[in-house]
């Protein structure tokens, strides 16, 4: 393991979810799902997203096409979040979900849009947005 990529990714994961959800998912952990936690920081967080060749917008808009090519919604919902957080504007952010309809088939953007509302309705109770 890789303790220096482990922290930069953890790092960076807080950064594009947030410490409340990063704390969740690693407070949550025990013996046994534990070393995935720390599996997803060196290597999905510290691997993927630390290194200078695209910057956390252009990974974001990346992230949400193939989670939504994939069908993996409540991901796609988790950096939808980080895709606000990461500035991506309303605009492109629709401009995505448009894409992602043409691309990967109305139905998934038809969910695309749905947990986007959701998402987004969460964020504004929580006075995130």
């Amino acid at each position: 393991m890789d303790d220096i990529l482990k922290r930069e990714g953890e790092a960076v994961r807080r950064k594009v979810l947030g410490d409340d959800y990063v704390d969740r998912a690693i407070g949550g952990a025990d013996a046994f799902s534990g070393p995935f936690q720390d599996l997803l920081n060196e290597y999905c967080w510290g691997v993927a997203w630390t290194d200078d060749a695209l910057d956390l917008k252009q990974r974001s808009l990346l992230n949400l096409g193939m989670l939504a090519a994939s069908n993996r919604m409540h991901e796609f919902g988790v950096h939808f979040r980080g895709a606000i957080r990461n500035g991506l504007t309303d605009d492109e952010l629709r401009a995505t979900l448009v894409q992602i309809a043409i691309y990967c088939g109305v139905p998934a953007g038809v969910e695309a849009f749905r947990v986007a509302r959701s998402v987004r309705d969460d964020m504004k109770q929580k006075g995130e947005l």
